[in-house]
């Protein structure tokens, strides 16, 4: 059987930038052991699969890393919306429109318009409510970032579990040369796994004079040393601001950076609201670019 896939760039509107995506957009026929060896041979850290929708939306969109399947994700929901507009997989695109995706973790939302450069831009809704976990010392963080515990702010927060869809630990670094020089231990970061904390692990650097953050995220335990620009990720951590904001009401946005150490920079436009205390909404959104496209060969 022969499956066409198509590889974008995402929160970016540059080539070889952002974060690389495969999207194989009618997947019906695969197995859950075929998908998870096509996004294991792709090696992005995001694949995505597009089947009929189940319960009247859009489309289904499953979700795999190299290693498993995941309930949520931001650039690939991104990605795929772009993709398969792009395409005219919806019909001709002249003009605004919203889709819904149905993936594992609910309805995913997602505004598809051009921007004022003719680029198609994508801005999608977090499926979930913002959930905060666990706190770790920033000793255990240090230590596992090959850093000083100094290197750690814990004024807002300490390192602290959240999640808008898909859990992520969030530490605020206190110098953009401490976010540079972090790199995973792995054993040690196994060790946090053991404990019931999530090991993937975002950093963020509010001293920027040209964004509102700068990021850095690692999942290594997931086959992603590090990613480029990770959507979820950062619809959690503005939803863990906001939050932490002393104002009950209120309107939010951001501007956030990632992928510069990679060599892959990245552009993220996020935006909240929050009512009567409580974090009420969060998007997330940004540019593509399409590189390829091509077929897979199954027997």
């Amino acid at each position: 059987m022969h499956y066409q896939y198509f590889i974008c760039d995402v929160f970016t509107d540059q080539m070889f930038s952002g974060n690389p995506l495969a999207v194989v957009p009618d997947a019906q026929g695969l197995s859950d052991q075929q998908m998870q060896n096509i996004a294991r041979e792709f090696n992005f850290s995001e694949t995505t699969f597009v089947l009929p929708a189940k319960y009247g939306h859009t489309r289904q969109v499953r979700i795999f890393t190299p290693t498993r399947e995941i309930p949520f994700a931001g650039h690939p929901n991104i990605g795929t919306a772009f993709v398969l507009a792009e395409t005219e997989q919806f019909g001709r695109f002249d003009g605004p429109m919203d889709v819904v995706f149905e993936e594992i973790a609910g309805s995913v939302a997602i505004a598809i318009d051009r921007d004022d450069n003719g680029f198609i831009r994508c801005e999608l809704k977090a499926p979930d409510t913002l959930w905060i976990g666990q706190t770790v010392s920033a000793e255990v963080i240090a230590a596992i970032l090959n850093l000083s515990a100094t290197d750690i702010i814990t004024e807002t927060h300490e390192p602290q579990e959240a999640s808008v869809g898909l859990e992520f630990l969030f530490v605020e670094i206190a110098s953009l040369q401490a976010l540079q020089q972090a790199k995973i231990n792995v054993d040690r970061l196994s060790a946090l796994l053991r404990s019931g904390v999530s090991p993937d692990i975002h950093l963020y650097w509010r001293g920027s004079n040209d964004v509102d953050l700068r990021v850095r995220m690692f999942a290594p335990l997931d086959g992603v040393p590090e990613d480029a620009a990770t959507g979820s990720a950062n619809c959690a951590l503005i939803a863990l601001l906001s939050h932490y904001d002393n104002a009950s009401s209120n309107t939010y946005s951001w501007c956030i950076s990632q992928g510069i150490e990679m060599g892959r920079p990245s552009e993220l436009f996020g935006r909240t609201e929050k009512q009567s205390g409580s974090v009420t909404g969060v998007w997330i959104a940004g540019n593509c670019v399409l590189i390829s496209e091509g077929t897979l060969f199954l027997s």
